[in-house]
């Protein structure tokens, strides 16, 4: 592998390890990369998880040697979302992703004005919803988050910051150390799925790994410095772009422009 090749894996990896970490979406980075460096989409796919795994290990860590991790309601929510991941992988094995990729980018339009419309809810947290022991629906919601996790991975960090802010309370800060170590959790089995059916390039993943726990480290020290408001902002703008990524309209604008 040249060099130069090296260093745009480890950049690119640092940037979205950076980006999961305060927000989500990262994945639309890496994944088109690994696939215009050759691999077919599948195996992008799960070389791709080799990289958020060590990321979402990194970030954990920092955020519970910063005490704002709810370890205990992160193994609550955690374990739905495993079962929902192991699901998603092992579908994402063989179908395609194209009507996912624009229920979801649907979905992150709704996303962006919910957060724009209720700020305080993500700055500020709801304390009166936060509880030791989620309900039902929550442990169904992080079921069926865990499943898009498993089948692509891309914005999940979004739908799980929903979850927790809007459905158990949680601040961004607080919910964004809550999300990493559930992303860990499910990423586990979704890689092990991948591996078992040879769709993962290992050299690869380990080079994009380095960047990705750089970015995380940087990532979680910025969202702990810097505060809520300003992972808001970061949200915003990464939900508005990956919105736009998975409904094409880049290319659409390319389209009318050229």
């Amino acid at each position: 592998m040249e060099w130069y090749i090296i260093l745009a894996v480890i950049g690119v990896g640092f940037v979205a390890g950076f980006i999961n970490t305060l927000a989500g979406s990262g994945s639309l980075l890496t994944l088109p990369l690994l696939m215009f460096l050759g691999l077919p989409a599948n195996v992008a796919n799960g070389t791709n998880r080799i990289g958020i795994l060590f990321q979402s290990l990194v970030a954990t860590g920092s955020f519970k040697h910063k005490q704002v991790l709810d370890f205990k309601v992160g193994l609550w929510l955690g374990m739905p979302s495993v079962l929902g991941a192991i699901a998603g992988s092992i579908w994402a094995v063989n179908l395609t992703d194209e009507i996912m990729r624009m229920f979801i980018g649907g979905l992150l339009i709704v996303m962006f004005f919910v957060i724009l419309y209720k700020p305080e809810a993500w700055i500020k947290g709801q304390a009166g919803k936060v509880k030791e022991k989620p309900s039902v629906l929550q442990m169904v919601i992080f079921f069926g988050i865990g499943l898009y996790g498993g089948f692509i991975q891309a914005g999940v960090g979004f739908f799980l910051l929903g979850g927790l802010v809007l459905g158990a309370g949680y601040d961004l800060i607080k919910a964004n150390a809550i999300k990493v170590f559930i992303t860990l959790l499910f990423t586990i089995p979704a890689l092990i799925v991948f591996i078992i059916n040879n769709q993962v390039n290992f050299v690869l993943g380990f080079v994009l790994a380095i960047g990705s726990v750089l970015g995380a480290l940087v990532g979680t020290k910025v969202a702990i410095s810097w505060g809520p408001k300003f992972v808001r902002y970061i949200l915003l703008i990464a939900i508005s772009v990956s919105a736009v990524k998975l409904l094409g309209l880049f290319d659409l604008i390319k389209s009318i422009v050229t």
